[in-house]
């Protein structure tokens, strides 16, 4: 096989066992890589109903077949399981080095099954795979854990570990590669504490075939050069990497402030923006294996009580921490986001946890007594200090560790969460967004930017300006924008490469990285094809239409501030047309013409 290893590392850490299996062909072609095959496969070996944190509950580490190559910004894999916030199926996304040194070791994917009776960790150095001890490591940060192991392994190794946060069953911690990239959301750390598996450790001496060298660098050269020559990636994210986007969407009316409640404009939204962090806390950008773009940001608070060094804020954590939490100091948002990649736990559904958490006190339906602090709005030691409890699940951290919809339901007000099928929605109102909250209220995770980006073409401009306030078309735009994601998180490169290429580019790298005959139809069908097999994985865990829907607060109650006052989500307009640009049955269920037209078969 070009492009694809060809191999599969299947672990059974019950049994202590490992075996290196061939990878289906056929299956490989069909759903890429990565994300589709990584769920296609965890499907085919799984009950769909299992509980997430069991040991039945299969953990899939999987890159795809233009992951490490010289594609541009090929660092990415995926982290697929049944996911513990949700219920629904998780594929978290991450970057860094850790995807492309897996397939230089020799394999297209590690398929962990059972429990270990003690804390374990994994050692993967090319043809040999050992399964360790890691009971002196569990306990440590993310950042000990990795130089640790590194000493223990080889410096060059990469790194695939939880913290604190992973091992104590939080339902949204991560998985962190390269000490700070994040398979981030739905709560795969949980699944890897709870199979007592602190990390997987890498280091590979091979490479990566593709089948037709000249014709794939020339591929790679023209995207290489669109990537380079276009705005977005060329310059903003760049030079202020994503948090470029608080200021443009608080210009833009949809920025979200104090848990949705004051949404529109947050007053003094420019200290917490990309520009001020560049300005006054900026070490260096940073990228992943490949990256032409450079959008990680390594920051340092050089003294005080929130002084820390680490990489980010992306601008979702950055809102997070900041205008939903009603913040505008860039110190204890970096001081906080900071602990989550240290601590091992989701930088989106933390904060959006906390601000939920600060409405739940501000109407009294929580008190002090109940919380150990005082959770007004705009309480800057309380997000740094409640980060850190909730990875422990210390205090008001174990309610917090459940994330925003099992806390407010248990105080009798889930409509307080910022949710969507339990998952926390990023930093994008819908009510300003009308293809955003489309997006969100149809995603098969839940509450998701990066499965259907309506933000680019709605207030970027991206390929081209839609008014994003207007409903006519969305369904059709969100359903483009979903199935390009499937496919690009499926080859294995970064989904900011959208913005400057689409899919004649993908397909064009994917055809002569694989020798397999890719058209952009044939790319575009593979996408569509996982956003079907996920919805069935959810139509058979007992999501309905109901599920596709916002809080109550964006579809009833209107932007009070800015360019977008007064607006609702019309989600009740669009959705009816999404079922029908998706064919769909009238209740959004993939019907059987559906299925075998993308030939599912489950």
């Amino acid at each position: 096989m070009y492009g694809w290893v060809g191999q599969v590392l299947r672990i059974n850490l019950s049994k202590e066992t490992v075996k290196k299996e061939a990878l289906d062909p056929v299956e490989a072609r069909n759903y890429i890589g990565a994300r589709g095959l990584g769920i296609r496969l965890w499907m085919k070996e799984v009950d769909l109903k299992v509980d997430p944190l069991s040991d039945k509950n299969n953990l899939i580490f999987i890159t795809g077949p233009l992951t490490g190559t010289l594609a541009t910004n090929a660092g990415r894999y995926n982290v697929v399981c049944k996911a513990p916030l949700t219920g629904a199926m998780a594929a978290s996304n991450s970057g860094g080095y850790w995807g492309p040194e897996l397939k230089y070791a020799g394999y297209d994917a590690v398929i962990f099954e059972g429990k270990a009776k003690k804390p374990v960790y994994i050692w993967i150095n090319d043809d040999e795979v050992e399964i360790r001890s890691a009971e002196h490591l569990w306990g440590k940060t993310v950042y000990d854990t990795t130089d640790v192991l590194k000493d223990e392994t080889d410096e060059d190794a990469k790194v695939s570990c939880i913290g604190p946060g992973g091992e104590n069953l939080v339902k949204f911690a991560c998985i962190i590669n390269d000490y700070t990239r994040a398979a981030g959301r739905s709560g795969v750390g949980a699944v890897m504490g709870a199979k007592n598996l602190k990390a997987v450790v890498v280091k590979g001496s091979g490479g990566v075939k593709v089948a037709n060298p000249q014709e794939f660098m020339e591929a790679v050269t023209k995207a290489r050069q669109m990537v380079k020559d276009h705005p977005v990636t060329g310059q903003g994210l760049g030079l202020y990497g994503t948090n470029i986007l608080v200021n443009i969407l608080d210009q833009s009316g949809g920025l979200p402030v104090r848990n949705f409640q004051d949404s529109g404009t947050f007053p003094n939204a420019d200290a917490t923006g990309g520009e001020s962090l560049t300005a006054k806390y900026l070490v260096r950008p940073k990228g992943c294996k490949g990256c032409s773009i450079s959008c990680g940001r390594i920051n340092r608070v050089a003294a005080g009580q929130f002084a820390t060094f680490g990489e980010g804020p992306e601008y979702e954590a950055a809102w997070g921490y900041g205008a939903d939490c009603g913040i505008d100091n860039l110190e204890p948002i970096l001081k906080a986001s900071n602990l989550c990649n240290e601590l091992g736990i989701d930088a989106i559904t933390m904060p959006t946890t906390i601000a939920c958490a600060m409405e739940l006190f501000e109407k009294g339906y929580i008190t002090k007594k109940q919380t150990g602090c005082d959770l007004s709005f705009g309480n800057e030691e309380a997000i740094v200090d409640l980060t850190y409890k909730t990875a422990y699940r210390q205090g008001f951290g174990n309610e917090l560790a459940e994330g925003s919809f099992r806390l407010a339901s248990k105080y009798g007000h889930p409509e307080l969460s910022m949710s969507v099928k339990k998952q926390e929605m990023p930093a994008y109102d819908p009510r300003a967004l009308q293809g955003m909250g489309l997006n969100y209220a149809t995603n098969n995770r839940g509450g998701c930017h990066v499965r259907g980006y309506m933000t680019a073409p709605e207030i970027l401009g991206i390929p081209e300006k839609l008014d994003n306030l207007v409903t006519e078309g969305k369904a059709e735009w969100t359903k483009i924008f979903q199935d390009l994601t499937g496919a690009v998180d499926s080859a294995g490169i970064c989904l900011f490469l959208t913005f400057a290429i689409g899919a004649p580019e993908v397909a064009e790298q994917l055809k002569a990285a694989t020798g397999v005959d890719y058209t952009v139809e044939e790319v575009m069908k593979a996408g569509e094809r996982i956003w079907n097999l996920e919805r069935m994985f959810n139509m058979k865990n007992g999501f309905t239409r109901a599920d596709d829907t916002l809080p109550p607060r964006v579809l009833k109650e209107p932007i009070k501030y800015g360019p977008c006052k007064g607006s609702v989500s019309k989600l009740d307009v669009m959705l009816p047309e999404y079922y029908k640009v998706r064919g769909w049955s009238k209740d959004g269920v993939p019907t059987k013409e559906k299925l075998a037209e993308l030939s599912i078969q489950l």
